[in-house]
């Protein structure tokens, strides 16, 4: 079975990346044979609908599961109607995290675990109180 799993890194030591739309690479792997290809994200960086980009370059590859850490509505949407299966909440390593899977240990989801626009990164989350003049 050929599962994704999105990477910071372009083999089975690197850490899962916790953004699917804007993590650096995506690992496509044979969960049999253990082989594997790394495809660059070219929608990293994009301004808006990364998730998307993200969600039909991976359909494109023809994988069955996608393993990340956190994914959005838009990508969440675009990998289901595609039929494929996802699984979030991932962490360490890539290879043990295929393992996990492969062990039964990781949980299908059926929602996107973060809103629109997570993992663009700056400032201004609302989170601070102002200053107090």
């Amino acid at each position: 079975m050929k599962i994704c799993v999105s990477s910071t890194g372009e083999d089975l030591n690197a850490n899962v990346d916790p953004r699917f739309g804007r993590c650096q690479c995506f690992l496509i792997v044979n969960t049999d044979t253990m082989d594997f290809e790394s495809i660059s994200n070219e929608s990293a960086m994009a301004s808006g609908g990364a998730g998307i980009q993200a969600a039909q370059t991976v359909a494109k590859a023809g994988v069955e599961v996608v393993i990340t850490g956190n994914m959005g509505p838009n990508a969440f949407q675009t990998l289901s109607a595609a039929g494929i299966k996802i699984f979030i909440g991932a962490a360490g390593t890539i290879d043990e995290v295929v393992e996990k899977y492969k062990k039964g240990e990781l949980g299908e989801t059926e929602a996107p675990s973060v809103g629109s626009h997570f993992g663009m990164g700056g400032t201004g989350r609302g989170l601070g109180r102002g200053r107090n003049l």
